[in-house]
């Protein structure tokens, strides 16, 4: 009975000896022999990859934009099957979800000083009526900064007077745009130079991602808050 408490002693310096080894090998500690554990986490494909990913910001922007600038990622229509998407501060303008997206031009309004959405509409460019399209841009105020996203057809309806005033609000090839070209734009009423912003590929067969139609354009940056309210 006398060694009962020297043996429950030996007994749990023996336990906390085992169980620090135990912890120790699988840890990685030293002299172990083992890697150190990595923690992971598992994707849709069953794959393992290390974490964290890379931080994402506004619109899934890879840096943050600078004080006083907006946040924007854009992306035009793919063939006729997949709409466009215009995002600013991390809120989406328009998209296929938010169903106000069409063939077309898709174009956001917003104005540049509160970043606030002014009016979004989609306008066939195929069958629809241009002089639509012209009420909605001819009167636009100083200041406003115009979002636009290709979706199937761009082109065929535009004239003249169309292209001018694109070309006033800062595109540099919206005097080439064609059928079914791709093109993303970001413009404003009262710009003095052309638009940073703006991509554009042309439609043609030997180049051509998709069966009759150009690849889709993706474009994002910070866009510098207006002085002059829209």
């Amino acid at each position: 009975m006398r060694l009962a408490g020297p043996l429950r002693i030996v007994a749990l310096i023996v336990a906390v000896g085992l169980t620090w080894i135990v912890v120790s090998i699988l840890l990685g500690g030293p002299g172990s022999g083992f890697p150190r554990i990595q923690q992971l986490f598992i994707s849709p494909d069953n794959s393992a990859t290390p974490e964290p990913r890379a931080r994402k910001y506004k619109c899934g922007l890879p840096q943050p934009c600078p004080e006083e600038h907006l946040a924007f990622r854009m992306v035009s229509g793919a063939a006729n099957v997949i709409g466009p998407k215009i995002c600013l501060e991390d809120r989406m303008l328009m998209s296929s979800v938010k169903d106000n997206v069409g063939r077309g031009l898709n174009i956001a309004l917003v104005n540049g000083v509160s970043g606030e959405l002014i009016e979004a509409r989609a306008f066939d460019m195929w069958a629809g009526d241009v002089n639509d399209l012209l009420k909605f841009i001819r009167p636009l105020h100083e200041g406003t900064l115009v979002f636009v996203a290709s979706y199937d057809d761009p082109a065929t309806k535009m004239n003249e007077e169309t292209r001018k005033l694109f070309s006033d609000l800062g595109s540099k090839n919206v005097k080439d745009l064609a059928f079914r070209d791709s093109w993303v734009f970001v413009g404003a009423k009262g710009v003095q130079n052309k638009s940073p912003f703006e991509q554009h590929v042309k439609n043609s067969k030997h180049t051509n991602k998709y069966e009759g139609w150009p690849e889709a354009l993706e474009m994002g940056g910070c866009i510098p808050r207006r002085t002059v309210a829209g």
